[in-house]
């Protein structure tokens, strides 16, 4: 039935099936692409944090292994500096995975593209940009507007 109607005589708001189903396979072949964008974002994370997980095991490990104390030795403020820069990254890298995991979360239970905090439309252009974004570029402006 392409008459424009649903079956019970109302208008559909695209004015035909054919307009409706285009729109839809639209939507899909967006979230298609963004689904292929969070899991290549995934897997850079993942292998972030293996690598720096690694790393900070080593930085540990060489400390040990020479027994420096970091309050006396001189080479122990770089050692202190160096682990506390790699587990810094370390929890960025984590926070990058659980975002994704979040943003992969939502276009399965179909909220995908809505704001979190108002619930109005993420443009295409800010879920290109940023795939796992859970916000409105307003509302994200908002929330990192410093307050008086």
């Amino acid at each position: 039935m392409t008459d424009g109607t649903n079956g019970a005589g109302s208008s559909l708001p695209y004015g035909d099936l054919d307009g409706a189903r285009e729109l839809l396979d639209g939507a899909r072949e967006l979230l298609d692409g963004a689904r292929e964008l969070l899991e290549a974002e995934r897997a850079e994370a993942t292998a972030a944090i293996s690598a720096l997980t690694r790393d900070f095991d080593g930085i540990v490990d060489a400390a040990c292994a020479v027994g420096t104390d970091d309050e006396h030795d001189p080479e122990g403020a770089t050692i202190a500096f160096e682990r506390a820069q790699v587990a810094s990254l370390l929890e960025r890298a984590r926070g990058r995975l659980a975002n994704v995991d979040l943003a992969l979360a939502r276009i399965e239970d179909g909220s995908y593209g809505s704001c979190q905090r108002c619930g109005q439309p993420i443009t295409a252009e800010r879920l290109t940009a940023r795939p796992a974004a859970s916000t409105c570029i307003r509302c994200a402006a908002t929330a990192r507007a410093p307050r008086a």
